[in-house]
């Protein structure tokens, strides 16, 4: 599905995010910490998993403490995609104990919301299994968190739809509508894309889908279609193009679309609806 993406490396996105995370969080500065805690003070700072989940975000959480403090000596006790349960020990940070408390929160957020996403894609991806039917995530992602939040759907077993408009041919509804229709569209798509090859069209109708299957569409987008009339476009499709379903997909009803013979599930509820998982953050002196 994808060319040349044009992606900036990840660390160095990572980056960027956190530290704009964290001026939003210690702007001029942590006046409580500044009057608190001694500037040469160290810590150690033990970050727990306080119920079960997929843990996604550590390398993210990292940055920050490193952004903090350079010398700052961060061990991950377990790495993206494990499936970690209450009470572990995710990771353990030694550094400055102002660094420790500037970075905690920043650090948190992150490995809650990420590892939240990672839960709820690994849910899917059980449902799935033994289907043949993959899962994928959308562009429905936090606006500047989305390289974040697609890692962490691929730490909890799911695939990435194309990243952003820059990086797969995706014929949608309101193109359709801009040019007279899907059929028209498709084609257009098929003999302007050039190097990107593959063309996926969206088709909301077993008219659309026959539209998209005249213009060799090489995968057909099911949009927001009842049951029936899915069942009924993938027996028209009959493995001419590969399937996609997407629009009112939830956990009870996964499977059941999968089992129509469709190769792929595109959820957005992944990133914009996964709920933060339960992490904390408990930080003690460290005597020298």
């Amino acid at each position: 599905m994808t060319g040349n993406r044009g992606e900036r490396n990840f660390d160095e996105l990572a980056r960027e995010i956190v530290r704009a995370a964290l001026r939003e969080d210690i702007g001029a500065g942590d006046v409580t910490t500044s009057a608190v805690v001694d500037a040469g003070a160290v810590a150690r700072g033990v970050i727990v998993m306080k119920e079960r989940g997929v843990a996604a975000g550590l390398e993210v959480a990292r940055l920050a403490f490193e952004e903090l403090d350079a010398g700052a000596l961060f061990e991950a006790r377990v790495v993206d995609g494990d499936e970690v349960g209450p009470g572990v020990v995710m990771a353990e940070v030694r550094g400055l104990g102002a660094a420790l408390l500037g970075a905690e929160r920043t650090a948190l957020n992150f490995l809650q919301r990420l590892s939240g996403v990672a839960t709820l894609t690994r849910e899917y991806v059980r449902e799935l299994e033994g289907t043949g039917a993959r899962i994928f995530d959308t562009r429905k992602t936090t606006p500047c968190l989305r390289a974040l939040e697609k890692h962490a759907v691929r730490a909890g077993g799911g695939e990435n739809h194309r990243m952003g408009l820059y990086d797969a041919v995706l014929v949608k509804e309101n193109h359709a509508r801009l040019v007279g229709g899907v059929g028209r569209a498709a084609a257009l798509a098929r003999e302007r894309s050039g190097a990107w090859g593959r063309i996926e069209v969206e088709a909301g109708t077993l008219e659309e889908v026959r539209e998209a299957l005249g213009a060799g569409a090489d995968v057909v987008l099911l949009d927001n279609m009842e049951f029936e009339t899915m069942r009924e476009a993938v027996a028209l499709i009959g493995g001419r193009a590969e399937i996609e379903v997407s629009g009112g997909v939830t956990l009870e009803n996964a499977r059941v679309i999968a089992e129509l013979g469709v190769q792929r599930i595109s959820v957005g509820a992944l990133t914009h609806s996964a709920r933060a998982v339960d992490i904390s953050m408990e930080i003690f002196p460290i005597e020298v």
